[in-house]
């Protein structure tokens, strides 16, 4: 068969070629300049995150304790000696302090609770293990540096996540988790004289909350946020009854303006006549359906650094500036010095790789004056 030399066919094929041609270098002009967009994206971003991230290889190897950090560990040769940490969560660089080793608590603890009190310091209840819970106090002299007393809780006092405040002899311990695991918790209430160390019955909070914020202002003692009886669940709550030596006033809570956002574990201090609640959590471990003994079972935590002031009429609680960094577990961290709240470590978001979450090493200062929260060491 004859070939077909028609002209038509020739300048169909080469308009459909050049289209082609055409189509080609389109789409490869968009390629360049996508990259380039993309370089230039990716410039700003390092030099924004260079403002916060100090520049470190993605992660650094962190020795454990009594380990000689000379020793290097392969990451898959199956050793935990190590830790592997993201560099996003290094500790921003500063002066160093002199930190003193202290003798060491009679016993350990986890999410038990802490005031002082003049020279000396009591620390309450909290876990042992998982499976074993703290139900005393043990109490340190600053004088001497000795830990020189040791003294029972209540038979149905929580054992841990407790909401504690005080007025310089009384201790008031409100509600938190009863039990090991992730047991329900108790609306029991508790006063301690420290004094004659005699506990003494209270008015049990209106419905039990996991580790609320808890402070004594203006005659009375106040009760916020927390989880909810599901320990997950952020309560928004604020109940206050009025208070003293150690005495309710009033036979029932009073409900009082909820706090903006809900949640356990954040720290809440009283200054010139001003209530401040800094940082926490949303979310909680809660107990695996079905476990006969609560077992603890993972649930998503979202770790914040608000801080609220509430003054005045408490009419409206006042938003101020964050943490510099997301934490949380700091209820027993803080102290007040010269005009400044200082808090001490903490928990902070989740690691990106084991998802755990992540011990705080900074020390944080709250400018009372200016109610500006930053980095102090």
């Amino acid at each position: 068969m004859a070939k077909n030399h028609h002209p038509q066919w020739k300048n169909n094929n080469c308009t459909k070629f050049v289209l082609l041609v055409t189509f080609a270098c389109l789409v490869g002009l968009a390629c360049i300049l996508n990259l380039a967009s993309s370089f230039s994206f990716y410039s700003s971003y390092l030099s924004f995150t260079s403002n916060w991230v100090s520049h470190k290889p993605p992660f650094f190897v962190v020795p454990r304790a009594g380990e000689d950090p000379k020793i290097s560990t392969k990451v898959g040769e199956g050793r935990s000696s190590q830790r592997f940490i993201s560099a996003t969560f290094a500790d921003i660089p500063a002066p160093d302090l002199p930190w003193e080793q202290m003798p060491s608590a009679p016993v350990v603890r986890l999410d038990g609770s802490s005031i002082q009190i003049n020279n000396l310091f009591y620390v309450l209840s909290g876990y042992g293990t998982l499976d074993y819970v703290h139900s005393h106090v043990d109490v340190y002299n600053f004088t001497d540096n000795t830990w020189f007393a040791r003294f029972d809780a209540p038979k149905y006092m929580a054992n841990s996540h407790l909401g504690v405040a005080s007025d310089g002899r009384y201790i008031y311990v409100v509600s938190g988790q009863y039990g090991p695991q992730c047991r329900g918790p108790t609306s029991a209430t508790y006063v301690l004289d420290t004094q004659t160390r005699q506990w003494h019955d209270f008015p049990p909070l209106p419905v039990p909350r996991y580790a609320p914020a808890t402070q004594l202002w203006r005659g009375r003692l106040h009760v916020m946020g927390g989880s909810k009886e599901n320990r997950h669940t952020p309560g928004l709550e604020h109940w206050s009854i009025a208070v003293k030596d150690g005495n309710a006033l009033e036979k029932n809570w009073r409900s009082e303006i909820q706090i903006p956002r809900g949640g356990p574990h954040r720290a809440c201090v009283v200054d010139n006549d001003r209530l401040f609640v800094i940082g926490g959590q949303e979310g909680d471990f809660m107990a695996k359906p079905g476990s006969p003994i609560f077992k603890c079972s993972r649930r998503n935590e979202v770790v914040y650094g608000d801080v609220y002031m509430l003054e005045g009429e408490m009419k409206k609680w006042k938003v101020l500036s964050p943490m510099p960094k997301p934490n949380s577990h700091i209820e027993c961290s803080w102290v007040i010095v010269n005009n400044s709240i200082i808090i001490t470590g903490g928990t902070t978001e989740k690691h990106p790789v084991n998802k755990r979450m992540i011990l705080v090493g900074e020390v944080f200062q709250f400018h009372l004056d200016s109610l500006v929260c930053a980095f102090s060491y």
